[in-house]
């Protein structure tokens, strides 16, 4: 029983590793990627909160947004998210000027404490959006942010 399932696995991963390497398998992985991309390369907000699914996200007030209103380089603008809400499923980081939207995107296991603090790249003075799926449906809070030195090129 034992050789049986390990000659299976070796013949099957074997397999799969070729219609992967073939293009002739597209699992959920190649879609999983398709969003990633799309979602990365949106310019603007309402582009990136249709490619979510977020287009009719509430404001929460349970959503919470720790960074500085003034940041010296926006290279690296410290910011923290934290989510009150129930059942927190993913946290996201928006930059309404930056020449790419979406900044971050975490996704919260259950039972996870959902609070994400990390470094943003920032163009320009904006507006920053703590995107928050919980429950299956979409939240978000805004913060601005003033930089005196552009981060992404400027």
């Amino acid at each position: 029983m034992q050789d049986a399932r390990r000659t299976f696995l070796k013949q099957g991963s074997g397999l799969f590793a070729s219609l992967l390497a073939l293009g002739l398998f597209d699992g959920p992985m190649a879609s999983a990627e398709d969003w990633h991309r799309a979602a990365f390369e949106a310019k603007k907000l309402d582009e990136l909160m249709r490619i979510l699914g977020a287009a009719g996200a509430k404001r929460s007030d349970a959503i919470l947004i720790n960074a500085s209103e003034i940041a010296e380089n926006g290279a690296v603008v410290p910011i923290q998210i934290t989510s009150k809400l129930d059942k927190t499923q993913a946290i996201a980081y928006l930059v309404d000027k930056n020449p790419n939207v979406l900044a971050a995107n975490f996704i919260i296991p259950e039972g996870t404490l959902p609070e994400i603090d990390t470094r943003l790249k920032m163009a320009q003075t904006s507006e920053v959006y703590a995107l928050v799926k919980a429950g299956g449906k979409y939240y978000f809070n805004t913060k601005e942010i003033k930089i005196t030195l552009g981060g992404c090129g400027g």
